[in-house]
């Protein structure tokens, strides 16, 4: 299996840069279209277990459209073969000082285009040196 294929990590890359727009500007179609459709899809997110796309639908709908800013860092992409993937980042929120967010998503290649099967996010105490 060949890893980081480069056009393959540039259109997970492309896909991810998508849902993160996305996210901070609230594109709720977007952000469901970017996820697969599927029951078996997962969202485990800071304080809901969202199990199949219409769970993860009705949280992004009912989801206030306040303080959803923030700042990446450390985000890693890493590709497996041309349809598997997972993106990892850590990120900081204006309105959460102290914390950090950290957030996982698995990615497969769909006939639709890249998809999130499997996602998780959580915060927690931003660790002292």
């Amino acid at each position: 299996m060949e890893i980081d294929i480069p056009e393959v990590k540039a259109e997970v890359e492309e896909a991810f840069a998508a849902y993160e727009a996305a996210l901070v500007g609230n594109d709720v179609e977007t952000l469901e279209a970017l996820f697969q459709d599927d029951q078996r899809t997962i969202r485990f997110g800071g304080g809901e277990n969202l199990y199949g796309m219409d769970a993860i639908r009705a949280f992004r709908r009912a989801r206030s459209p306040v303080g959803l800013a923030r700042n990446l860092a450390q985000t890693v992409i890493t590709t497996y073969g041309r349809d598997f993937a997972v993106a990892s980042t850590l990120f900081y929120r204006d309105n959460a000082p102290g914390k950090v967010g950290r957030q996982q998503q698995t990615w497969v290649r769909t006939p639709q285009g890249w998809r999130v099967v499997a996602a998780h996010v959580s915060m927690i105490d931003e660790p002292t040196a």
